[in-house]
């Protein structure tokens, strides 16, 4: 294996952070590689709120699932609007290449953490209205997801069950 995968056999979703808090120097490195991130007609469709500050970080942590009550930090994923060259491609194509690219910096995100030895979680069941309120997010903006950040005392990664490759590519040769 390289270095690539074994940092993608690495990431893992972790429920099992133990409180220590993140470096809100190493939040903005991860930050850093989602900024950088392919989008379609770089249209960077994203804001990311960084959430390293004690209250807010327990606030927030109540309106998703328990677990994430001992995160270090949170990086919550707001989909900005549409430029007009990609609102056009989205229309042309039939395509939410939005949607598409946040997912596309939401990998960046979770590798970049694993790079850097912090666990992490994509965390897309919350209560939206509530993220909004909790970090003064405007009302017409959506919260596409959240990243849950810190520290784990497994030491263990979990098997991965995945399909087999077989079942999940055909060839055209």
């Amino acid at each position: 294996m390289n270095a690539f995968y074994d940092l993608i056999n690495k990431r893992e979703s972790c429920r099992s952070f133990n409180g220590k808090p993140v470096d809100k120097a190493d939040v903005r490195t991860i930050i850093e590689a989602a900024r950088i991130a392919p989008s379609a007609c770089n249209g960077q469709p994203w804001h990311f709120y960084a959430v390293t500050e004690d209250e807010t970080k327990h606030a927030l942590a109540g309106h998703m699932q328990a677990f994430n009550m001992k995160a270090g930090a949170f990086i919550v994923m707001v989909e900005n609007k549409r430029d007009l060259k990609e609102a056009i491609g989205s229309l042309v194509k039939r395509h939410d290449y939005a949607q598409i690219d946040m997912g596309i910096a939401c990998a960046h995100l979770a590798l970049a953490a694993t790079s850097l030895g912090i666990a992490n979680c994509i965390i897309g069941w919350f209560d939206e209205s509530k993220v909004k309120e909790t970090l003064h997010i405007p009302k017409r903006k959506r919260v596409r997801l959240i990243l849950s950040l810190g520290y784990t005392d497994v030491t263990t990664l979990r098997t991965k069950s995945r399909k087999d490759i077989d079942d999940i590519t055909t060839h055209i040769d």
